[in-house]
């Protein structure tokens, strides 16, 4: 990624306000790139580094595109969008994940992602939809099946070699741990998560472009209705790509326009990250007022007494 002179600025701040007195405060920051990994505008710190969590699955499920395992075991965009979620476990998302499944010949049992609280079976774990493509890789390639959240699992390192193309980095500079869901994550500075966004929403890439059509046009498997990610692609259908990371982290592409938009919320509370990145696609022209008003309506004012303030702005480089 290429980095100007200046990285930093005021970060943003967000303010719970309770019948407009001040209750809470969250610390922001928030970077632009294009799809050449030229910083754009920051607010705070462009080389934030945190782990980019379920920001990562796009790329992710570029293994699954990469080695024909969709052709070979006929699946569609449906399944590819809910290899690419953090969905709510409703029973058309599970299904979908079945569905991978079974046209993969594989026992469900193999899934090694946790059992949500309270559930039944690893399918209905918001992860399930990436795990289910990773074994679907690894049935397609005659790789091992029981080792495939294993860093050094070929599946994994075939993930990692594609994230280290994209950012054209040698793949051993990066740093990885175990996300929630057991598989690895990867550590990387906001910009690089921006530029990540950035070349998936550019359309220069055929396989990307294939994964951003899928998630678009089924925005409801990629996380469920009214959740942010779902409701933005509906709302905006298809001119942006959203996928949300835990921990405070937030990713969105602009399509055509090569830019991508990476947040991350100091403190990780999820309420800040969808307020903040209202804010900011407003002020980037990248939604307009009447779709950030609806928006707001759900994830910015909460009931008569709440609601979300955001102090700062990105600074143009």
């Amino acid at each position: 990624m290429t980095m100007g002179k200046r990285t930093q600025a005021n970060s943003l701040e967000l303010r719970l306000l309770r019948e407009g007195i001040i209750e809470s405060r969250h610390i922001v920051h928030a970077v632009v790139c294009d799809n050449r990994g030229r910083l754009l505008s920051v607010a705070g710190d462009a080389e934030t580094a945190t782990f980019i969590r379920s920001s990562l699955k796009p790329f992710q499920a570029l293994a699954v595109i990469s080695t024909g395992t969709l052709e070979k075991f006929d699946l569609n965009d449906l399944d590819l969008a809910i290899i690419t979620s953090s969905h709510n476990g409703s029973m058309e998302q599970v299904r979908q994940v079945f569905n991978i499944l079974w046209r993969s010949d594989i026992d469900p049992s193999l899934l090694q992602c946790p059992t949500p609280p309270g559930k039944r079976s690893p399918l209905e774990y918001n992860c399930s939809g990436k795990h289910a493509g990773m074994l679907a890789v690894c049935k397609q390639r005659s790789w091992a099946l029981n080792t495939y959240m294993q860093g050094k699992s070929p599946i994994q390192q075939l993930i990692l070699k594609k994230v280290a193309e994209i950012l054209r980095m040698p793949a051993e500079e990066f740093i990885s741990a175990h996300d929630d869901c057991g598989v690895p994550t990867y550590l990387m500075q906001l910009g690089q998560m921006a530029s990540l966004y950035a070349r998936l929403a550019s359309g220069k890439s055929l396989d990307m472009e294939r994964i951003v059509r899928a998630m678009t046009h089924y925005p409801e498997m990629v996380a469920g209705k009214g959740e942010f990610d779902t409701e933005l692609m509906r709302l905006t259908q298809g001119e942006l790509i959203s996928k949300s990371g835990s921990e405070g982290v937030q990713c969105i592409g602009i399509l055509g326009e090569g830019m991508g938009l990476a947040i991350k919320v100091i403190d990780g509370a999820t309420r800040a990250k969808y307020a903040i990145a209202i804010y900011l696609l407003q002020q980037l022209g990248w939604i307009t007022p009447s779709i950030a008003e609806v928006l707001g309506e759900k994830f910015i004012t909460f009931g008569q007494y709440k609601r979300l303030e955001v102090i700062g702005e990105l600074s143009v480089l």
